[in-house]
């Protein structure tokens, strides 16, 4: 078998000529990944159901980095948005080779009052969602011959949570979908050079998350920190690392992986 060319282990983090597509990428973790992506050379398109943050963060990362960013709104729960978007982003880039499927929902809640119709839109965004993106871009990512797939997934897709903590009981069972979906199609998608792998985030600094630094939830957050063995919420930088890993040629033999990035609260 010939032996592989080695590469210089700074090109191996490059994302120069690529173009990914980061779902939910005007704030919170999808900004953080999407500006991960940027710095490594990355062109990007940006998508969210509200185009305030998305057109902000697109401007912003463009002027910094000097990689062209396409901001497109779309709504994750509708399948017809989601094929909109993709012929848009279409029509700018003649590829898609990395695709985030970072956009989410949650919704809080006490469990045993929890309404079905709230129960359905979670798992429409969480997971029917990702699943129809994935599938769509995948077949272009075939076509194109290979492509890499970052699904968000979280430390509470492999746990339960308390009540005071996280009221919101179908998130963390929309989360354990999303590490199966990976691990399998990583299995399915590998014969056409598609990798797929996924991060589980613990606590982020976010605005989804913001709530739990008020003081009327402090308690809350109290109890979050002191689950964290380094003792802090994640921030920007705790996040780009590990995207670009995952989105370059540094991860090359991985697929099917769900890498936990929590501050050591999994293990606790």
């Amino acid at each position: 078998m010939k032996e592989k060319v080695a590469m210089k282990l700074y090109d191996l983090f490059k994302l120069n000529g690529k173009v990914a597509l980061v779902t939910g990428g005007g704030r919170g973790i999808g900004k953080f990944i999407a500006t991960g992506f940027a710095e490594a050379g990355a062109d990007l398109i940006l998508t969210s159901r509200k185009m305030t943050n998305l057109e902000a963060t697109a401007q912003a990362l463009s002027h910094e980095y000097g990689v062209k960013v396409v901001p497109i709104a779309c709504d994750m729960a509708k399948e017809d948005q989601i094929e909109a978007m993709i012929r848009t982003a279409l029509e700018t880039f003649p590829r898609i080779d990395i695709l985030v499927n970072n956009a989410g929902a949650t919704w809080g809640s006490p469990t045993l009052d929890f309404p079905l119709e709230k129960w359905d839109q979670l798992f429409n965004v969480n997971v029917r969602g990702v699943w129809i993106l994935t599938q769509k871009v995948a077949k272009l990512m075939k076509a194109q011959g290979g492509g890499n797939i970052i699904n968000i997934s979280s430390i509470m897709g492999f746990r339960g949570s308390d009540e005071l903590l996280h009221p919101a009981v179908p998130y963390n069972s929309t989360k354990a979908a999303i590490n199966l979906l990976t691990m399998n199609l990583a299995v399915k998608l590998a014969p056409y050079k598609i990798r797929v792998n996924a991060i589980a985030p613990g606590f982020f600094r976010t605005d989804m998350m913001g709530y739990v630094e008020k003081p009327e939830f402090k308690a809350a957050y109290d109890l979050i920190k002191g689950a964290i063995p380094l003792g802090r919420i994640g921030d920007r930088d705790d996040m780009k690392g590990v995207a670009v890993f995952l989105a370059s040629d540094a991860s090359a033999y991985m697929t099917g992986h769900v890498l936990v990035n929590d501050g050591g609260q999994i293990a606790k």
